[in-house]
């Protein structure tokens, strides 16, 4: 605070008064002593407000004279509005010092727009009212806003939905309700969510009250959840599920929407209690399936993209919203089609065939193979039974060899089919991948696309003429192949093979078999059984010695080596079968 310029001095001492004036003035002095010096003290407190009249302006001053010692400088910048420069204009200024180092008192022309900006806040206004204001700039843990003077706005009060960057709000005005006023800090504190808040609960209560079944609305995509979309109706949130979005599959509501898009919705249905609302988008196009049988009927030939890759097939789509399945049994008549991609890509356009429709369950089943030649449409007079044919062995199994006749037309050889005389017990004993192999066709089942085939057929079954080729009585030779307990196998010369009993061996005394013949023994023997059904031939070398004497060795049968049944142990006792396999 200045010295009071009055104080400790007798102004009259240094004036030269007539003595009528002097008296005059004395007593206007002593009449106005107390309300001159509560004014000069008002005057010269800093953090006042004065009334000044505006002396002077310079290119970066305004001049202006409150009644001190010395005229104030104030910015020009600080006058918000140019048109209050006005020279003798009368002008309020704050007194920031009433006397700097310079001697120079210090006005301010903002913070006595501030001072008046608040008063007017505490005459106007009080906690819960509505302001208008534009926000200014950023600080710590919110935005500042200009409501006349400047409001504090905090982050979480910003907005009713999340604020990725609130840089965006700078610049802007908006409604505020002022939360808080603290009188002593001169500070307020204002909130935009809560007027936001509040509209939305009158909206949504509003909307409620008038939104129905059937309706359209425009809605902003606020939120994007796996099973569906969140719309923000103007008021109350609706949910546009994923299976309501379009009628085609999508696998993600991203694939058709994105934050903050519009799109024009149906309403589909609304609980009023619980305050939800279901939104529909494919329901406001008419549904592809409605006449699907009409324009789909089985055997229709159409053309699609493939859209979805399965295990078990591929899916294709032939219009917007319609969908069928390739079965992978559908793919290819000649192919055993195990993985879709075999045959086609994702994204490839396709022809297919219609084969049946399911309208109630949505699914439409289709079939490329059927584009196609079917070759088995021919295999019945291509390939009838009895036609010799060679093919080649395209692969092996426990049970028999697979052969190809023709690109897409496989056969079956048995291994039972392979050969009259010997047993197989694995057909690679008699056959190998890639050979070329001459057969005969026994079956064919177009329906089932299966062809059997034989190669023992191809030549006569040598048990069938056995009695006759074999008679009993003649005799035979052979190779030892195997001895036994109770005897001793013979393979013959035409591939047959026979069994000499223990009893049949010799007719002398012996310990064991491998006494009298061992494996690799060229032997000859005679016929004395023969059981073609049960493909069993009993030698004995013991009647065969005993009538040596009378032998005529041209008489010895020897046959061409044949083919014969596959299992040509059957007919022996169980225990016989059991020690031949042994080896």
């Amino acid at each position: 605070m200045t010295k009071d310029p009055w104080e400790d001095t007798n102004i009259l001492d240094d004036v030269d008064f007539h003595d009528d004036d002097a008296a005059e003035f004395r007593s206007l002095m002593d009449a106005g002593d107390d309300d001159a010096d509560d004014s000069a003290s008002d005057a010269t407190i800093p953090g006042n407000i004065l009334k000044g009249c505006i002396v002077e302006i310079t290119k970066d001053h305004v001049v202006v004279d409150v009644g001190l010692k010395s005229e104030g400088l104030v910015p020009i910048e600080e006058f918000s509005d140019p048109e209050d420069i006005i020279l003798d204009g009368e002008v309020e200024v704050f007194l920031d010092q009433a006397e700097d180092e310079n001697g120079q008192i210090v006005l301010s022309r903002e913070k006595a727009e501030r001072l008046r900006q608040w008063e007017h806040i505490l005459e106007t206004c009080e906690e819960g009212s509505i302001v208008t204001g534009c926000i200014t700039r950023r600080v710590k843990g919110g935005l500042m806003v200009d409501i006349g003077m400047e409001a504090f706005l905090p982050g979480s009060q910003i907005d009713n939905k999340r604020i990725k960057n609130l840089d965006d709000y700078i610049g802007k005005t908006f409604e505020f309700k002022i939360l808080k006023i603290n009188i002593e800090r001169k500070n307020v504190v204002v909130s935009r969510r809560e007027l936001l808040e509040a509209e939305r609960i009158s909206k949504k209560a509003e909307l409620l009250e008038t939104i129905k079944e059937g309706d359209t609305r425009e809605g902003v995509v606020k939120n994007i959840t796996d099973f569906g979309v969140f719309l923000d109706l103007d008021g109350i949130d609706g949910l546009l599920h994923i299976t309501d979005m379009t009628w085609k599959r999508i696998k993600h509501p991203s694939e058709m929407v994105e934050l903050g898009e519009k799109l024009e919705v149906m309403i589909l249905s609304v609980d009023r209690e619980k305050g939800r609302v279901a939104l529909g988008l494919k329901q406001k196009e008419s549904n592809p399936w409605d006449e699907i049988e009409q324009r789909y009927p089985p055997g229709t030939r159409v053309r699609g993209k493939i859209v979805n890759l399965l295990p078990y097939g591929a899916f294709i789509e032939i219009e917007p919203g319609i969908e069928g399945l390739i079965h992978v049994s559908e793919m290819s008549w000649v192919k055993n089609v195990t993985d879709p991609s075999e045959v086609v890509t994702k994204g490839e356009e396709v022809d297919a065939v219609v084969l049946s429709v399911q309208k109630e369950e949505g699914k439409i089943s289709l079939g490329i193979k059927q584009t196609e030649h079917n070759p088995w449409d021919e295999v019945e007079n291509k390939y009838p039974v009895g036609t010799p044919v060679s093919a080649e062995i395209r692969s092996l199994t426990n049970y028999g060899a697979f052969v190809a006749l023709e690109p897409g037309i496989d056969g079956l050889i048995h291994i039972s089919d392979l050969s009259w005389i010997k047993k197989v017990s694995h057909p690679s004993e008699m056959l190998n991948k890639g050979d070329q192999v001459e057969a005969q066709i026994l079956s064919v089942d177009k329906e089932s696309k299966k062809i059997t085939l034989g190669i023992k057929q191809l030549t006569k079954n040598p048990w069938e003429t056995i009695e006759a080729t074999m008679p009993v009585g003649s005799l035979v030779r052979g190779i030892i192949s195997k001895t036994t307990a109770f005897g001793a196998f013979v393979e013959l010369d035409n591939g047959l093979e026979g069994l000499i009993h223990v009893t049949e061996l010799s007719d002398q005394a012996f310990g064991k078999v491998e006494d009298v013949v061992s494996k690799g023994d060229d032997v000859t023997a005679k016929v004395i059984r023969l059981d073609p059904e049960h493909k069993k031939i009993a030698l004995s070398i013991k009647e065969f010695l005993i009538g040596e004497s009378d032998v005529d060795y041209d008489d010895i049968v020897v046959t061409t080596p044949g083919q014969g049944e596959e299992d040509f142990s059957e007919g022996y006792s169980e225990e016989e079968n059991e020690e031949r396999d042994e080896d």
